[in-house]
């Protein structure tokens, strides 16, 4: 394939992901049948904080419009996290990672199966807890559950194969990307509101500008830790073959501090979000649900604690299944390579381990830090949700490894390019 054919192919990936995305984002504004508009705009405006706000961003302001892709992505992400639990803990499940690209294939029909049944649940409980709320349905009944549940499984599925698309013919990250869209295309829409409500005078002019140059100031330093590296010193032996000396290099294994990227934030709000979608939409006037709904709203010690909590242990978790220090350095004493002052093979799994585990808890603190700081100012001050820390944190990381893999691949043309043109002497 020559360097155009690669350009052209860069070009149609990066077309194709946004006329996905745009589908996306249509999705989001048609509404689901049988929904009074008025009474749904009541609703959402006396009910903006805590899980509900939260769940509004992850799906791209479809909550709000009550839209077909109300549920967004996050049933897929809830399944995926149960899936990836299993295949640390079940000999089944390790079976299957250990097969391969068969094996692979398997654990991803059981995560949509997963999705499915998850998004099935949870539609139902969305289709009662609209009915429970005076007026907002038409004619409630059998027909307008049936009929919800349907739409939105089908909008999830859709979701999901939309997500899938962009990985495979895009430019990859598809699942992240949709999350991403859906709140960049709401930003605006959050920074008019802020300003609104310093015109209004119900947030200072000074509080307005702290809130901003505190944006600006995080992004920073999101972007400061996600490129920062511990970079463990290789050493390779010199070999003589025949009259040749090779080898004698050195490398680098570089370790970046921060190796789950956005994942634990997305699951850690994922799993907030599963246990409890219902009860904070306030149409139940059970006084339990009512209870729980207080307890999970921005600002409140157990949600804090739960949201910091599923942060940490995804970080470690998610770190641990995606980077094998035993495997490293197995590879490393397979090629020859050794870490100055470290015995090859055990010695170097335990040195690089002890190294991953340090940088790991310092991702862990950042990534909580950046998700919590923002959460006590939008608690205290009527601040929209998409300017939250995890909002930030998505959008952020997204945007560093979508440009990463369009220069990699801008990189890989230039390379063969260059390579065909040596070949042929031309």
């Amino acid at each position: 394939m020559s360097g155009s054919s690669q350009t052209n192919d860069l070009r149609n990936r990066i077309i194709f992901t946004i006329l996905i995305l745009s589908v996306y984002r249509l999705g989001t504004f048609i509404p689901l049948p049988g929904i009074d508009p008025e009474q749904l705009q009541i609703m959402m405006q006396s009910n903006q904080k805590g899980l509900l706000g939260m769940f509004n961003v992850f799906a791209g302001g479809a909550v709000s419009r009550m839209a077909i892709f109300a549920l967004g992505i996050m049933p897929y992400i809830s399944s995926s996290i149960i899936v990836q639990l299993l295949t640390g803990v079940s000999d089944y499940f390790k079976n299957l990672k250990a097969q391969g690209e068969i094996g692979r294939q398997k654990i991803t029909q059981i995560t949509r199966y997963g999705t499915v049944l998850l998004a099935t649940v949870q539609g139902y409980g969305l289709a009662v807890g609209l009915e429970s709320s005076a007026d907002l349905v038409i004619n409630p009944g059998i027909f307008f559950k049936v009929s919800t549940v349907s739409t939105i499984v089908a909008g999830t599925i859709f979701l999901m194969w939309l997500g899938e698309q962009i990985t495979q013919r895009g430019i990859g990250n598809g699942i992240s990307l949709i999350i991403f869209s859906g709140i960049v295309a709401e930003i605006p829409r959050a920074l008019v509101t802020t300003f609104e409500l310093g015109r209004t005078g119900a947030i200072s002019t000074v509080m307005i500008i702290f809130i901003f140059l505190l944006l600006v100031a995080t992004i920073m330093f999101i972007v400061f830790m996600e490129r920062a590296l511990r970079k463990i010193l290789i050493n390779y032996p010199k070999r003589q073959m025949g009259n040749k000396m090779y080898g004698g290099d050195t490398s680098h294994l570089p370790l970046k501090i921060n190796s789950a990227g956005v994942i634990p934030a997305i699951f850690a709000s994922a799993l907030l979000l599963l246990p409890v979608t219902f009860s904070n939409f306030n149409v139940s006037q059970n006084e339990t649900f009512l209870n729980i709904s207080s307890y999970f709203s921005q600002g409140q010690p157990l949600y804090m604690l739960l949201y910091a909590s599923g942060i940490i242990f995804f970080t470690f978790f998610y770190t641990s299944i995606t980077f094998n220090p035993t495997e490293t350095a197995e590879n490393l004493r397979k090629y020859g390579g050794f870490i100055p002052g470290i015995r090859p093979g055990e010695s170097t799994a335990i040195y690089i381990d002890t190294i991953l585990t340090r940088l790991t808890t310092i991702g862990a603190l950042y990534l909580t830090l950046v998700c919590l700081m923002p959460e006590f100012l939008i608690a205290n001050y009527p601040i929209p949700f998409y300017l939250g820390g995890a909002s930030v944190l998505i959008v952020v990381v997204v945007a560093i490894d979508t440009v990463t893999q369009v220069q990699t691949r801008m990189m890989s043309s230039q390379y063969e390019q260059l390579i065909k043109k040596t070949k042929f002497g031309r």
